[in-house]
């Protein structure tokens, strides 16, 4: 459990945001992940009610659109950057193809380096080996005061976020599906003290906005 306090923002100082679809048992990605299953045995099923090539709920086009609004920089785990484990082989370059959707410098935490990779529309994929906090600082200062940091994902990042104190809202995308194992949300995080600020719902999801007290 974290004993951190939470840290408080500066006023002149760049919200920190998250969104993740979860699904009703707690887990942000199913198990056995891998190039093949990238979201684990499961886990597409929590992304169903926003991906492209077919009509949506008019909440869940809402929603979607507000995952990418305001950004100026995101930090983002390395298992969600790709399935490649230990030190880098080949030239991975994310799940996206050759333009990614964040148009905004990405910062992925790994324990071993790697050179920028700078991909079409304005994202670079940068590297950060020496923590959360360096990436969150050097996101912060990418961004600068009138756009968000987005902590893109997966669970352990935002877990390490929620532990940190740092994240000033976190909106889940609640799922009707259980997985029953894979990568859990909430995982010695402590108690974030958060508050609701707006929730809707469609068939497919109900999408719960918290904001840090």
């Amino acid at each position: 459990m974290s004993n951190r306090a939470p840290a408080l923002r500066p006023p002149h100082m760049s919200k920190v945001t998250g969104h993740v679809a979860v699904s009703i048992d707690g887990f942000v990605a199913g198990p056995d992940q891998s190039e093949e299953h990238p979201l684990g045995l499961g886990g597409p099923r929590l992304h169903e009610w926003h991906l492209p090539g077919r009509e949506h709920h008019p909440v869940d086009e809402e929603a979607a659109k507000a995952i990418l609004e305001g950004n100026g920089a995101y930090v983002m785990g390395r298992n969600m950057f790709g399935p490649i484990r230990g030190e880098w082989s080949g030239d991975w370059r994310g799940w996206w193809g050759p333009e990614p959707p964040y148009h905004a410098p990405v910062f992925v935490l790994t324990h071993h380096p790697r050179e920028d990779v700078v991909m079409e529309g304005g994202t670079t994929f940068s590297f950060v080996t020496d923590g959360f906090d360096a990436a969150l600082a050097r996101a912060r200062e990418a961004a600068g005061p009138d756009r968000n940091v987005s902590i893109a994902g997966g669970a352990s990042t935002i877990n390490q976020a929620l532990a940190a104190g740092v994240l000033d809202e976190l909106t889940l995308h609640v799922v009707p599906v259980v997985l029953g194992a894979g990568e859990r949300l909430f995982v010695d995080v402590g108690d974030p003290r958060m508050e609701v600020v707006e929730a809707t719902t469609s068939p497919g999801a109900t999408h719960v906005r918290y904001r840090r007290v």
